[in-house]
């Protein structure tokens, strides 16, 4: 395969060299394969072989490798030639590799075979008959092969040289050219492994920038991580939400809505969305509207003052049909009318010494009281009918109603026709549909006016005068009430964001959507729009790995405006499980009712944590001036919750500044509110912003906080603000106070600072603080109370009562002479109530105290 001068040149070599033998036949030294790269060329001979030996002879390679190591090879060659390694070695032949002068004289040996590679025709191999090529030039042509012994080195004499110590010192080597490639190989390694890296800080910066990183721990509390969630709330995607809602409550069914309103939900991320159905018994307006007729005269109106010979309008957002009392008794009524104004226990007793009530018309203003509670005394008294309005003159002036019908329920809570239970299939139903023997109805106060002749509202100085019918006057009228029951259904819509750590403990936040039977207010989308972008923001950050310790509940209630039927359904469903697991409610009812005003109402346990994130969230955007926070009765689906469970509760709401100083209880009267109405009092959405942001903070907190940001203290401070009066009987109640107070500054000096402070936390006795925080409202839940009012005693019934408002009834009953057994009744809920509280702090740090848990 080789040329013959190549063979030739190769023993010569290894002679010169003395370091194998004097002679030896090229063949022998050969290994079992001899291969000659050239180009992208190869040639073996398979026939050259022996078992002893191999060379690989590489032209294109730099480095060389020989059998008889000792020689260096010349720098700047191209050609590779190794010696792998024997089995053995003669011991024969031992002399000559360990002869130290014929290894000294090998170490300065060149042999260059770059010449005889570039001799003409050594580019071309013989591919074909190599094996029986003729070699007869070959001056070893004739040598025994099986003369020739392998070496006796296992490793070859190469590494056992290598394993000298004194190898390298005895006999220097030149550089091999490979150690300059090594090093030029290892700069390039170097370089791409450099720029590989830049490269990788270059690319994660960016990937950093553009992709979210996930949070450290689920359910951490954390401000600056509750401001990252609030500030993807902004008010141009609460308008686009409210707008996209009015179109979808175009539905005729609530079932239909409410899975519209599903989709919106869980598009935004929310994982689990539930809806709930319930058939309850509605009251609604008949197929004609209800009517006022003068007997005097026989003209007959429409609640609105539209007389009855005209043709009536048939837009429902014009109210004829949808201006009734939902629930009230359905009949007819010719009696006269007599003015009662505000319908308190001192109104109607003067009237009642005055007149004979007995199945008489009154002339109702609405406010000041609970309806229910007014009407209670009217009908004790005897009355018949009711005619029920608002006078102007407890309205803004830049409210215009007096031409408005308007709407009201007489229904305490759920619905009527499963009273205490849910009303769920197979559930029996109670057969009474009206709520009140009154007949009652609702009429605009320009009908009252023109109707009665009553003087008008204002006179020449601009000055409101209250409506009010001449005693001397007699007025007879007839009323025709014909409003209808029917079953319906009705839709909540739930979803669920699941706790990390306490799953089991709920923050439940509610408003109520559209409803197509009755009335057709559009105020609702208001609540649900910022509920809906709460949950796109929330979710924002729940992608990223973020939790809250608590699960929070999201609700949309059906049926609202019929007595909160979908919020009393659902909590009667679920009541067992709410009174152990529910921490707080917070309601989104109507949150825009003004624009001059924020308005906050909550639990007294959470006055300190609202104060806290209203001067936080108020900015230059929106109106934020220094509102009275209280504990009044607020409208709303956190009935049940506050009067029921004992749940701390809030609801933020923007309002006017005539509607505070004004009587309360006039948002009884629903008024039907259009989507126009919304935007005008807040055009750029601001204010839904700043209510979604103040709400949304104080939701996250209680959700997250490891304790719960309730203030025991302020509860007893409450209490004791209660009873500040000059009335008898309060010694005792005083008394009880103090001592209340005492325990709860001891609890929250001893309990609550040390589980606020991490270093001394210990979970389950933060556990345990969280269940008597969560259960504290509780001991103030009395068993019977008027009509209309809070069974929660911490709730007043405005902003002017200062007392308790079961006192403070029983007392102006008491004025008129008309009950001591109800103010003794009274005073002994409020007593047995501080009491239990009493016991209720006693008994949390007797626990805590004992040495069953220690102190960490």
């Amino acid at each position: 395969m080789f040329t013959h001068s190549f063979y030739s040149n190769l023993n010569l070599w290894f002679q010169e060299a003395g370091a194998c033998t004097e002679t030896v036949p090229y063949p022998t030294i050969l290994a079992d394969r001899l291969n000659l790269v050239e180009g992208n060329r190869q040639v073996s001979n398979p026939s050259l072989r022996t078992a002893e030996t191999r060379i690989e002879i590489c032209l294109n390679e730099t480095a060389v490798y020989e059998r008889c190591p000792l020689l260096s090879w010349p720098q700047g060659k191209k050609m590779a030639y190794q010696k792998v390694n024997a089995d053995q070695r003669a011991p024969g032949h031992s002399q000559y590799l360990d002869n130290d002068d014929l290894q000294a004289t090998a170490l300065d040996l060149e042999w260059d075979m770059e010449q005889e590679l570039e001799e003409p025709g050594f580019d071309r191999f013989q591919l074909d008959g190599a094996e029986n090529q003729n070699l007869g030039n070959s001056e070893t042509g004739d040598l025994d092969l099986d003369s020739i012994q392998p070496a006796t080195s296992p490793k070859g004499r190469f590494q056992r040289l290598q394993e000298d110590s004194d190898y390298v010192s005895r006999y220097p080597r030149t550089t091999p050219k490979n150690s300059h490639c090594n090093i030029f190989r290892f700069s390039k390694i170097f370089c791409t492994l450099t720029l590989l890296f830049i490269l990788g800080i270059v690319i994660g910066y960016y990937a950093r920038t553009k992709c979210p990183s996930l949070d450290p721990s689920p359910g951490m509390s954390d401000p600056q991580l509750y401001q990252e969630i609030l500030k993807e709330i902004k008010a141009e995607d609460i308008q686009k939400i409210f707008r996209h809602l009015i179109q979808l409550s175009k539905s005729e069914d609530d079932t239909e809505f409410a899975e519209k309103l599903k989709v919106q939900w869980t598009s935004r991320g929310l994982e689990e969305v539930q809806l709930f159905n319930y058939s309850v018994l509605l009251s609604l307006p008949g197929s004609s509207p209800n009517t006022v007729t003068l007997k005097n005269s026989s003209q007959c109106f429409y609640p609105d003052g539209q007389p009855c010979d005209q043709e009536p309008r048939k837009d429902p957002s014009q109210g004829l049909l949808y201006s009734y009392a939902a629930y009230s008794a359905r009949g007819t009524l010719e009696a006269e009318v007599i003015d009662v104004r505000y319908g308190t226990a001192e109104d109607v007793s003067r009237i009642q010494v005055m007149k004979n009530v007995t199945n008489r018309i009154a002339l109702l203003k609405l406010g000041k009281l609970p309806l229910l509670y007014k009407l209670s005394l009217l009908e004790k008294a005897g009355f018949g009918g009711v005619l029920l309005y608002v006078d102007p003159c407890d309205l803004p002036k830049t409210t215009n109603l007096s031409h408005s019908p308007f709407m009201v329920s007489l229904n305490p809570g759920g619905d009527p026709s499963t009273p205490g239970y849910p009303s769920i299939d197979g559930s029996s139903r109670a057969g009474r549909s009206d709520l009140t023997r009154l007949l009652v109805q609702p009429i605009s106060a320009s009908l009252a006016a023109s109707v009665f002749a009553l003087p008008k509202e204002r006179d020449q100085t601009d000055t409101c005068r209250p409506l009010q019918l001449p005693h001397d006057e007699i007025r007879i009228v007839t009323m025709k009430v014909q409003t209808v029951t029917e079953y319906k259904t009705l839709t909540n819509i739930v979803g669920y964001l699941k706790g990390a750590s306490f799953p089991d403990r709920y923050i439940i936040v509610g408003s109520h959507h559209h409803s197509p039977y009755g009335y057709n207010g559009q105020e609702w989308a208001s609540g649900t729009a910022i509920i809906t972008a709460f949950i796109q923001a929330l979710m924002l950050k729940v992608k990223r790995g973020w939790r809250p310790d608590r699960t929070i509940i999201l609700c949309s209630w059906g049926g609202t405006t019929f007595g909160n039927i979908g919020s009393y359904e659902w909590a009667e469903d679920f009541k067992k499980v709410l009174q152990k697991n529910v921490v707080a409610y917070v309601s989104l009812h109507n949150p825009i009712r003004g624009n001059s005003s924020l308005h906050p109402i909550a639990s007294p346990s959470l006055q300190q944590l609202v104060a806290e994130k209203k001067n936080f969230n108020c900015s230059w955007r929106t109106k934020c001036p220094e509102a009275n926070l209280s504990s009044v009765q607020m409208q709303g689906d956190g009935d049940f919750f506050i009067n029921h469970l004992g749940t701390p509760s809030l609801q933020v709401v923007y309002e006017d500044l005539k509607t505070l100083e004004g009587p309360s209880f006039l948002s009884e009267a629903l008024f039907p509110v259009r989507a126009a109405e919304i935007e005008e009092l807040d055009p750029l959405f601001n204010l839904h912003e700043t209510i979604a942001k103040l709400s949304g903070e104080v939701i996250l907190q209680i959700a997250s906080d490891p304790v719960l940001p309730f203030n025991a203290l302020d509860i007893a401070l409450e209490v004791q603000n209660s009873l500040k009066g000059d009335q008898p009987h309060m010694f005792q109640l005083l008394e009880m106070a103090s001592h209340l107070r005492d325990s709860a500054e001891l609890f929250q000096s001893d309990e609550m600072r040390p589980a606020n402070d991490p270093k001394e936390r210990a979970p389950i006795r933060v556990r345990m603080l969280n269940d008597i925080l969560q259960d504290l409202e509780k001991n103030f839940l009395v068993q019977q109370v008027p009509p209309g009012f809070y069974r929660n005693i911490l709730y007043r019934l405005d902003e002017k009562t200062h007392q308790f408002s079961i006192l403070h009834e029983a007392w102006e009953q008491e004025k008129l002479h008309l009950s001591n057994e109800t103010l003794q009744a009274a005073l002994s809920m409020v007593l047995n109530s501080i009491n239990s509280a009493q016991v209720y702090f006693k008994a949390g740090l007797d626990v805590f105290e004992s040495g069953l848990l220690g102190k960490n």
